[in-house]
């Protein structure tokens, strides 16, 4: 599914046609999404200039005067600019259409994404109030990292894929960063020292601002803007790697399943 790096990277793709831009009309096909789109939504922002583009997470945030247009790709979904009014598909439920012509066509095969109304900048929605830092921020660092690792016995992994501690490691970019600090992903969380907590800190940030830069990663349906897939994954050091040698020691990657999630590690790079 869509992590922060495919999410930042639809960001970009979407902003320069969103600038300065005038919402002529939002076509709605399909409301039934993971949350129903508003049937009030077309209406409320029909004529509306769009005020700002911001990332939450994995949330994308329209700006508009009067309130926040929430969008999240769920599993499957993608948003491409489209320049002419292309005959839409089985799967395309809505186009956000500008004064310009320029429209955002939201595809979603199974439907698990969301388009939403918050008021305000939608800081306070429930799905985005109670998120944790965003991990390129200077909000999240080794000393933030330590006092959440320090408060449980779970697996390292799952503490860093939890959405309350830092946000958009998703399991691919957790698995590639325990990787890179050479932490094994069934460590305890307190068991690491503050030289390991802080590596792990760094290995995030870098992981994740390497994904984004690569246009983040295609494991089933990502495409960006542009119809194009990510392609981090093909650079990966252990995700879905499992039985083939270890780019730095040529150990065999292995596979084990923790919290219900399928993980990668290298026995000998990650202890």
């Amino acid at each position: 599914m869509p992590e922060l790096p495919e999410v930042e990277t639809t960001r970009r793709g979407v902003a320069p046609y969103l600038d300065g831009a005038v919402v002529s009309e939002l076509i709605v096909r399909e409301a039934r999404l993971r949350w129903p789109i508003p049937p009030e939504l077309p209406e409320r922002i029909a004529g509306q200039p769009i005020r700002s583009l911001r990332r939450r997470a994995k949330y994308l945030l329209i700006g508009f005067d009067t309130g926040t247009a929430i969008v999240h790709l769920g599993m499957s979904g993608s948003l491409r600019v489209l320049t002419e009014a292309y005959p839409p598909e089985k799967h395309d439920h809505f186009d956000l259409v500008l004064a310009s012509g320029v429209r955002l066509r939201y595809r979603d095969p199974r439907r698990f994404g969301a388009l939403l109304w918050a008021d305000g900048d939608g800081s306070d929605h429930p799905l985005i109030a109670a998120l944790g830092p965003e991990p390129l921020s200077d909000a999240f660092d080794a000393t933030h990292l330590a006092a959440a690792l320090q408060r449980t016995r779970r697996a390292v992994k799952l503490v860093i894929m939890d959405n309350h501690v830092v946000v958009g490691v998703g399991n691919i970019y957790a698995s590639e960063s325990l990787f890179r600090a050479g932490v094994h992903p069934e460590r305890p969380a307190s068991a690491l020292n503050a030289d390991e907590t802080a590596k792990l800190a760094e290995a995030i940030k870098a992981t994740l601002a390497e994904a984004i830069s690569a246009g983040g990663s295609t494991l089933r349906d990502f495409v960006d803007t542009e119809g194009k897939p990510g392609y981090f994954q093909l650079n990966a050091f252990v995700y879905g790697r499992n039985d083939t040698p270890c780019r730095v020691c040529g150990t065999l990657i292995r596979q084990i399943r923790i919290g219900q999630r399928t993980s990668y590690y290298c026995p000998r790079c990650q202890r």
